[in-house]
């Protein structure tokens, strides 16, 4: 207990000595809706003298040191970078014609060097057209247009991570065609309308061609109109939104004949699957407070495949469904209270595999420059329930900084 009354004491220090930094108001200089991101301001821009090339360059970095406590294990600290990123955009020869290209450095990004497999260091590849302000076309390896908080930058999240269920239900980056029609107006009714024929194979893939396809449809609709600051594409009220907004949006997602556990995430089956993905999402702002709730769902007939040299070796698409609830409020010093509730309740046919889980958290923010500069501490707790009647408690103290431009 020791060592948990001198990581918190630690926290609350930190957070005491921070002085304020005002808040900006100015909006993002290049919006792209098919790879929403958070940044504060225009980063580092370059324009060629006769403006035919533009070329903006972010970084963002996420630090962070943590205590867990697991049932039947010791205790521990982990201490990581778990993100660093760079970032580039702008456009060649045409402001119609646009690129993005996010590289990813952090161990927990790139993930384990295994030989024959490819080094992740590839987030985001991609053109665009966007002929006019309502049309935007893609080609490239991005974001699916997926659950709101999944298609949200890691680095505009109120919580260290996203929920359970984004990390097992939600779909992910892919290489394809994109197209969305985009239609938000401030204080009228609005919606988008976002769709992506893709590999289905998820990033950086390079096995041998096949005949599998994912195909993505998502509808977003904003009854009371659009949130300022593109506020869909960041979690919390920090724009402060004078009026109530809301957004109600859902996607369907078909991936023929995927080759991974999790379609464009996990590790590889030994047959493939046909997988369907439901994921309705909603949002509400309005004066400093913020909700979030979404609903995941993932199904796949006869889930189970087995090694045809040993049927004893198996894996398993990860069919189930999940409920996420998030609520929090900004207080005029830039503080921010967190607090967020996940269920996950896996599919019959995998049960006897894997537990359901519920997962509680709370959460203080402090934001010095947005999104782009905070301090992050969270307590999450985890209720695991398996088949056979047992049930395990796990338990973590995170606090991370997030830096970025």
């Amino acid at each position: 207990m020791n060592k948990i009354f001198s990581f918190l004491f630690f926290l609350i220090s930190f957070f005491s000595i921070a002085q304020d930094i005002k808040l900006s108001t100015k909006d993002n200089d290049l919006k792209l809706a098919t790879l929403p991101y958070y940044n504060y301001g225009k980063g580092l821009g370059l324009t060629s003298p006769d403006s035919i090339f533009q070329l903006n360059i972010r970084f963002r970095m996420q630090n962070r040191m943590g205590f867990l406590k697991n049932e039947d294990q010791e205790d521990a600290f982990d201490g990581q970078i778990r993100r660093l990123r760079l970032r580039f955009d702008g456009y060649v020869g045409n402001p119609k014609f646009l690129y993005a290209i996010q590289l990813s450095f952090a161990p927990g990004d790139v993930g384990e060097i295994e030989e024959g497999e490819n080094i992740n260091i590839i987030r985001d590849a991609v053109v665009f057209y966007r002929p006019n302000k309502n049309w935007s076309f893609a080609f490239g390896q991005t974001k699916l247009p997926g659950n709101r908080q999944r298609v949200n930058s890691s680095g505009a999240l109120q919580m260290t991570d996203r929920t359970i269920n984004n990390a097992r239900f939600n779909i992910d980056r892919d290489f394809g065609f994109q197209a969305y029609f985009l239609n938000e107006k401030n204080e009228k009714f609005s919606y988008n309308l976002k769709t992506a024929l893709s590999t289905g194979n998820g990033r950086n893939v390079t096995k041998s061609p096949d005949n599998g396809f994912a195909l993505t449809g998502r509808m977003e609709l904003f009854p009371l109109g659009s949130f300022s600051k593109d506020g869909t594409n960041f979690e919390g009220d920090i724009a402060r939104e004078q009026k109530p907004k809301l957004l109600l949006a859902g996607t369907f997602h078909r991936n023929v004949k995927a080759r991974q556990t999790q379609g464009q995430l996990g590790v590889d089956l030994f047959e493939k699957r046909n997988m369907e993905s439901v994921l309705l999402d909603a949002m509400v702002k309005y004066n400093g407070w913020a909700f979030m709730s979404s609903y995941m769902n993932r199904t796949s007939k006869n889930p189970l495949t087995f090694n045809p040299e040993d049927p004893s070796d198996f894996n398993f698409v990860y069919v189930g469904e999940g409920f996420d609830y998030q609520l929090s409020y900004l207080f005029p010093t830039n503080y921010e209270v967190i607090g967020r509730f996940s269920s996950q309740q896996v599919n019959k046919d995998i049960q006897a595999f894997t537990p359901n889980t519920k997962q509680y958290s709370v959460g203080v923010t402090k934001y010095f420059w947005e999104h782009a500069f905070k301090l992050q501490s969270e307590i999450t707790l985890d209720e695991l329930s398996y088949l056979n009647g047992s049930s395990e408690t796990n338990w973590y103290i995170r606090f991370q900084v997030e830096i970025g431009i």
